[in-house]
Parts: C-alpha cells; structure tokens; sequence
C-alpha cells in the first residue's frame, strides 16, 4: 500500500489535476560531509580557531594578584577584568562594549561580507574542531559516508562511540570553562575533582552550555547557520557592488567542460570549470558556489582552496573562484582597482564613528572615578527634632573599585551650617574591591532653612588621591 507524505497541502491548478497535485511543506534535511582541504583560507580559519580558543579555555586560569584576572562575580554584583573592577552603575560600559560589537560587524561586513561568520563564530569554531575529531576516528568524507550507509558492524560502533565520547568530553569542558568565568574556575574544580559535587546552578550551566555546544557543532552544523542565525537573513542590506564576498568567475569558468584535465588552449566553447564538484564537496553548508551568491554562504574560502588546487593540477590560473566585488567581475578591474574601490565612504565612514566609539570608551576609563557612591534616605527616620537643630539620616554605599583599601571622607553642602555629625572624624575605611554602607546623620540649625525639601550634594573624597564624588540627595525641613 502506497504511503501518503506526511504534511502535504493539495494545490489545485485545475479542476482536472486536483487530485494528484501536492507540494510538501518541508524539505528532507540530507546529511553534509565536508571534505578536507588545505589552503591560505583553510590556515587563516584554523589560526583564528586557536586564537579563539586559547583566549576562551586559558583566560579564566590567568591571575590578577590573588584572584581570577577575569571573573564576573554575579553574586558580589562585581566584574573584574585584570586590573578592572566594574560595578552594575557601569553597565554604561557594557552598552559602549554592545555598540563596538556592532559597529564592528557592519564594518567587516560592508568589506568582506561573513568574515564573522567564516573565521570567528563560535559556531564556525567548534564545528571545525568537531569535524576534525570526526575526520581523525572514522576517516575521511568518503570512508565517513560508506561507513553511514553501510549496517552497523563491530568497527562502526567502536568508532561512532569513540567519537560521541570525544565531543561530550570537548563540550562538557567547553561547559566548564564557561561557568569558570563566573564562578572562579579553581574553585569550580576543586568542588568537581575532590568534593564530587557542584552547586545547582554550576550544574545546570555547565550540562547546558555543553548540550549547547554538543548539539550545535556535533549535529545542527549547517543548519544553525542557515536557520537559526538572523545574522543570514539581513546581511545583504549590508552588501552592495563593492564588497568583497566569495565568487565564481562565470565568464571564465563557463560552459563547463569535464573532459579537459590536461594544458589546452582556451576555446570560446570551453570554460576554464572541469566540474569536479569539489567546490560543493567541500562547503560546509553545502552550496554550489557556481549558482552565484546564496545567503547559505558562510565566506569561509573553503570554495576558492579547493578550486585553486585544481587549477594548479590542470595548469590554469588561479582564481576561478575567489574573493571580489560585483563591480569587480563585471568590469575586470586588478586587485590593485579593486581594494581600492573597496576603501569607499560607507566604510571610511564606519571605520570613524567606531574609531571615536572606541576612544571615547578608553578614555572614559583612564578618566574613571575609582569608587561609587550611592545615597539613601533612611525611610525610616525622614526628618526629627534634635537639641542641635534638624537631622535628616542617610545611608550611603561606598564601593572601592581598586585592588588596595581606601579611606574615604564624607561632608556635605547645599544649607548654610548644614553639617555630618562628627564631621572632622568621619572617614571610613573600605577594604580592596569591597563596598560598604555607612550611617551618616546631617544636621541643620534652627532657622537656618523654611520648612520644605531642600537639594544638597553629599562630597565623598578620597584620601588617598585627589578623585571625589558629589552625590545629590534633599535635606527635609519639617514644618
């Protein structure tokens, strides 16, 4: 009995054909093995993947003094980044962090469209390690794909586990290292290897950043990237005629022709394409560069590698496949006209709102104010009589964010003979990367104000350096 696909609308053309007319809503998701290859794009990839990943897996074992250089340290509410310490109220930082990101993108993207996405993802990362883990077990693209059709023998299972094993070791220390940001790593280990148990929460980020990273590199690949990423879907409004993306020189390369392997002189029937489908073979999306530029492609060069093989082993020029422009191909321009176009007023333009961006954030940090301060009223206490006139009580917060102890001295203004009590002995003692709330009382003599609410500014100096905080509160007059 013949089955009927699943998911299937009846399309109705006429009134003749209505019954046997259907179109499947989904497309069968096949298999993609990439094939090895070697290469300058293949090199720059697998720099950037050890770049990457020696700063992700090493930088949480660096030390700054006696703690983790970098540590985002949630529940003391503390980031510390080397000789940094960051509190919530400099999440302005964390915004200026954001719009570099993103000024970033466009400006690499308005050059050479998915640089991001070919050499630097996180996905694009660990997918080129975990095929390289799959490449080392079960053997090449082709040994790989007889072994998936084949049946299920002795040597299949002990390498298909073998490799499973590989990426769930490789994805739970990918876990581990990202809770080790934020929960100092040594410790985290310790709590692993000699006390056999986590805390819920350690527990839970470090199997789920795992799982994430299991599933992703080890099984959704390509489909994250086609899918998932909205990245794919919008890069093209940040394309135009002049940027440099991966392509294929139809006017060379066309028609195609398999048979000419060997020297032969150019013919305006033959193109310089042997169609070996290699270019396809090796696209870890599965693309055919050859049908143009397609929002599948990564920018991953792995196309123009693979073909400048096999024009070097036919004896042809390089470059049927490269990086160019639009503009470029159509109008046969050097490398030399071609960078030079690229170099145009979106990118200079780009380049000098994130060089500002940039130098605006570095000098607000040279300029930064090494402690905070935040003022609170005592709702409990809003204004009471006292024999020396009107007090108002406050509660500040004081957080030092350097690496030694610091001594800080409050006064106030904003009323004539408003005073702290105990003014000239006020100075408190805040330990390194510590915050601390002090009681503070301020009083006012009899007359000396209507009854109302009055600003004043709260000035907290430190002893240490010239660097002060004026914070602004309201002294209250009672009627």
């Amino acid at each position: 009995m013949k089955k009927t696909p699943a998911k299937t609308i009846p399309i109705y053309p006429s009134e003749a054909d209505a019954s046997t007319a259907t179109a499947s809503l989904y497309v069968a998701h096949e298999k993609i093995y990439p094939r090895s290859v070697a290469g300058r794009f293949a090199n720059w990839r697998w720099g950037m993947v050890f770049l990457t990943q020696i700063v992700f897996y090493g930088l949480p074992w660096l030390e700054w003094g006696q703690r983790q250089a970098v540590n985002f340290d949630l529940g003391a509410r503390r980031f510390y980044i080397f000789g940094l310490v960051l509190y919530p109220q400099d999440f302005i930082y964390l915004t200026g962090i954001l719009v570099i990101s993103a000024l970033s993108l466009f400006l690499f993207t308005a050059i050479a469209g998915r640089l991001w996405c070919g050499y630097a993802c996180p996905q694009t990362v660990y997918t080129e390690i975990f095929l390289w883990l799959e490449k080392k077990v079960e053997g090449d693209r082709s040994a790989r794909m007889r072994r998936d059709a084949g049946p299920w023998t002795g040597d299949k299972i002990v390498r298909k586990s073998g490799k499973h094993l590989l990426w769930i070791a490789v994805s739970l220390w990918t876990g581990f290292t990202f809770v080790g940001y934020f929960t100092p790593i040594r410790e985290l280990g310790y709590a692993i290897v000699w006390q056999q148990q986590l805390g819920s929460w350690e527990t839970f980020w470090v199997l789920f950043y795992g799982f994430a990273t299991y599933g992703n590199a080890g099984f959704m690949r390509e489909q994250v990237c086609k899918y998932m990423c909205p990245y794919a879907r919008f890069q093209s409004a940040m394309f135009d005629k002049d940027t440099l993306v991966v392509s294929y020189d139809t006017q060379r390369g066309e028609p195609r022709s398999a048979k000419a392997r060997k020297n032969r002189p150019k013919t305006p029937d033959i193109g310089d394409c042997i169609d070996c489908s290699l270019c396809v073979q090796v696209c870890p999306t599965g693309i055919d560069i050859r049908n143009g530029l397609q929002y599948e492609c990564i920018g991953c060069g792995a196309c123009a590698d693979i073909c400048d093989t096999v024009m070097d082993k036919v004896g042809y020029p390089r470059g049927l496949v490269k990086y160019t422009t639009e503009n470029a191909m159509h109008q046969n321009w050097s490398a030399r006209e071609t960078l030079r176009h690229v170099l145009r007023p979106r990118v200079l333009m780009y380049s000098s709102i994130l060089g500002a961006v940039v130098l605006a954030m570095c000098i607000s940090l040279v300029l930064r104010t090494p402690f905070k301060v935040d003022v609170v009223r005592d709702r409990g206490t809003l204004a009471r009589i006292v024999p020396e006139g009107i007090e108002n009580v406050y509660r500040l917060q004081i957080m030092n964010a350097t690496e030694s102890e610091q001594h800080y001295r409050i006064a106030v203004q904003g009323l004539p003979g408003l005073t702290t009590v105990a003014q000239e002995e006020v100075a408190v003692a805040v330990e390194p990367a510590q915050s601390r709330w002090v009681v503070v009382r301020v009083q006012l003599p009899f007359g000396n104000a209507p009854a109302g609410s009055h600003p004043i500014h709260f000035m907290i100096s430190n002893e240490q350096s010239a660097a002060s905080v004026a914070e602004k509160s309201v002294f209250i007059v009672p009627r």
